[in-house]
């Protein structure tokens, strides 16, 4: 009995734990999970520090200047006395006393006395007013992205704990598939081997290796054997032809099957189980569009789950234009978005992927629908 199509991508999800965490540098961190929190471990700001180029001033003006400090030099000694100020650069600490910092360009200077007007407490940043120190900045399962790094170096950190990266294999077979030049009469270019790794990369997952098979179980049952990766991905095989041997070997590897066929078109054929030694064998149909919505609706969120990522929240859409349903099964459909609306681009047999290489994302169309929002699987 085939799973529908969110069911499937909860079993998916549901098959496994986030990976172990790992300490890396924060260059080597881009992409992954956090595996804990990061704290401040200093406030931010550290210290009372101008927020404008222009002169720290302490009590009412006029003021006399008495002195200069630049962001990165040494802080001025003392109280800043009433009826003085003190030049400052942005970012510079400003002296106890201040009541507040006068911008440069509302600064009116006669020699070495400065007048003009602002509110008391103004342009000055206190220490701590943006987070304490400890405070919790980023939760665990928080991507790592370019501004969380910066944010974790700005709070003192050089390291963080994340997940490791899901190292994934991938096994193409078919006698009929060839992997360059124009194809021969009775084979077919491999599209599903240079498609992968795009997947792989969205969902945050490292590639392992790729081998190609003939349709022979024994080799089927090694490549699942002697592979040391998290997840293997087995493109073809999972249709129930004469050919088509990843069923019989999961059975005779004592896996357990978890999904066995989903109520989606394009991409019914796929297949989820778990080996006895805790590693996961994804099943993809041969068909390219049938194997991208396939890997759309199993591989990433069980990739997504070992990675230790939060699962996106769905993003919807209007659909301009009729959507084709099917009465029981959801489809998948390559749209265009345009503004908050999506309409289809066409193009959409399982075996080609013309329509998906047009598409930004694939609607999720459910069975029976007449018309609305859908939601969108985004195409990395």
């Amino acid at each position: 009995m085939h799973r529908g199509w969110a069911e499937a991508r909860r079993i998916a999800r549901d098959a496994v734990k986030p990976l172990e965490a790992v300490e890396l540098p924060l260059g080597e961190a881009l992409g992954r999970a956090l595996a804990s929190p990061v704290r401040a471990l200093v406030p931010m700001p550290a210290y009372d520090n101008s927020a404008m180029d222009g002169y720290a001033v302490a009590g009412p003006g006029p003021w006399t200047v008495v002195g200069a400090v630049r962001a990165g030099g040494a802080p001025y000694a003392g109280v800043l006395a009433h009826g003085t100020a003190l030049e400052i650069a942005t970012g510079a600490p400003v002296p106890a006393g201040t009541r507040a910092v006068l911008p440069v360009e509302h600064a009116v200077h006669s020699g070495r006395r400065v007048s003009g007007t602002v509110a008391s407490g103004k342009h000055v940043r206190r220490r701590g007013e943006d987070w304490p120190e400890g405070a919790e900045l980023l939760t665990t399962s928080t991507t790592v992205t370019a501004a969380v790094l910066g944010a974790a170096a700005a709070v003192g950190h050089d390291t963080l704990l994340v997940h490791r990266r899901p190292r994934v294999s991938v096994v193409v077979t078919g006698d009929e598939v060839q992997t360059s030049g124009l194809p021969r009469p009775g084979r077919v270019r491999d599209a599903i081997g240079p498609l992968l790794p795009g997947l792989l990369r969205a969902a945050g997952a490292e590639e392992h290796g790729l081998v190609r098979l003939a349709d022979q179980p024994d080799a089927l049952t090694a490549a699942l054997t002697d592979d040391d990766a998290d997840v293997v991905v087995v493109c073809g095989a999972t249709s129930k032809g004469p050919a088509d041997h990843l069923r019989g070997v999961l059975r005779a590897l004592l896996a357990d099957v978890r999904v066995d066929g989903v109520a989606v078109r394009p991409g019914h054929p796929q297949l989820l189980a778990v080996l006895p030694d805790g590693r996961c064998v994804v099943g993809l149909p041969g068909n390219p569009f049938a194997a991208l919505g396939a890997g759309l609706t199993l591989l990433m969120p069980l990739l997504t789950e070992l990675g230790g990522h939060r699962e996106p929240a769905p993003v919807t859409a209007w659909a301009a234009e009729p959507l084709p349903a099917h009465p029981s099964d959801t489809r998948l459909v390559p749209v265009v978005r345009s503004g908050g609306d999506v309409t289809p681009v066409g193009h959409d047999r399982p075996g080609s992927l013309w329509g998906a290489a047009l598409a930004d994302a694939l609607a999720v169309v459910p069975p029976g629908w007449r018309g609305g929002d859908v939601e969108l699987l985004p195409l990395p």
